[in-house]
């Protein structure tokens, strides 16, 4: 099990202003690691990172909502995310991990607390399994909730039938993990821009500082993979900070003031800008 570092808690102020309403789509928080212990199946250990060493970035990058995302650290254990979404109250938003056990009780409960989304992660041990894919999009479509999928290029180009043919929308995140080596033919690559353009699949831009050859920021050999996925279709197009950032082990440890800054190359138009930060997000995960 991999220990990672803390991330920096002293996020710089971006450049770029974002508009009232903007959302931060990818978040998680971990521990106390005394109340909320981590599964054993956990492929890392991560520090302690609370809601309450969150919200100064929230201050700091200017953003008024955030989407709070389960980690595979926690398998099916929703509590720490739970208790967090009930303390941040309507400007909190939550995608759980919840296998074939949950009832239609519980996951009421859920979407009334603010859960919009389950997810499935096959890149880190936890994850829930794939033959639970369809039988968990039928259990969540009459929530109006999502599907969430953590999966490399080659597992989309795999999957993009099973995909395509989800009866509730997709949200893949962390750009599809499109490195830029990937570019411009990976079969996974062209089959997430067919899934796009389609319009039931939603995705995360996020995770820049993972996928770059580039150390440090701009990471600009992110920006053709950025820009590629939203001339397809920017109302499908969120954007995360992935804070705490559990997984940067080989690299220095990004700054999020750095990450908002990078919308300004990827999106430089204003108003798309605010399609991906607050129009789309609102629309996604129901914010009032």
């Amino acid at each position: 099990m991999t220990p990672c570092p803390p991330p920096d808690f002293s996020p710089k102020k971006p450049r770029l202003n974002p508009p009232a309403g903007s959302t931060d789509c990818h978040f998680h928080i971990y521990g106390p690691s005394s109340r909320y212990p981590y599964a054993e199946t956990r492929g890392y250990t991560p520090p302690d990172c609370t809601l309450e060493r969150y919200r100064p970035l929230m201050d700091t990058l200017g953003l008024q909502r955030a989407v709070l995302v389960q980690p595979s650290v926690y398998g099916t254990d929703n509590r720490a995310h739970l208790d967090a979404l009930a303390e941040g109250g309507g400007i909190f938003r939550m995608v759980a991990v919840l296998d074939d056990s949950a009832g239609a009780g519980e996951m009421r409960r859920m979407e009334e607390m603010g859960v919009r989304g389950i997810r499935f992660n096959v890149v880190t041990p936890g994850g829930l399994a794939m033959e639970l894919l369809e039988d968990t999009a039928a259990r969540i479509a009459p929530l109006g909730w999502h599907i969430q999928m953590f999966m490399p290029l080659a597992a989309i180009a795999e999957n993009e039938a099973r995909l395509a043919s989800l009866p509730v929308p997709l949200v893949i995140d962390h750009m599809g993990c499109a490195t830029p080596a990937d570019l411009p033919n990976h079969p996974g690559f062209t089959a997430l821009l067919r899934l796009i353009g389609a319009g039931g699949t939603w995705v995360k831009l996020s995770g820049a500082y993972r996928l770059s050859a580039e150390p440090t920021p701009p990471f600009s050999d992110m920006t053709p993979i950025a820009q590629a996925l939203i001339a397809v279709n920017p109302e499908r197009m969120v954007w995360g900070s992935d804070w705490p950032h559990p997984m940067v082990i080989d690299r220095p440890m990004p700054n999020d003031g750095d990450l908002l800054d990078l919308l300004s190359d990827w999106a430089p138009r204003e108003s798309t800008r605010n399609r991906i930060l607050v129009d789309n997000p609102a629309r996604l995960y129901r914010f009032d």
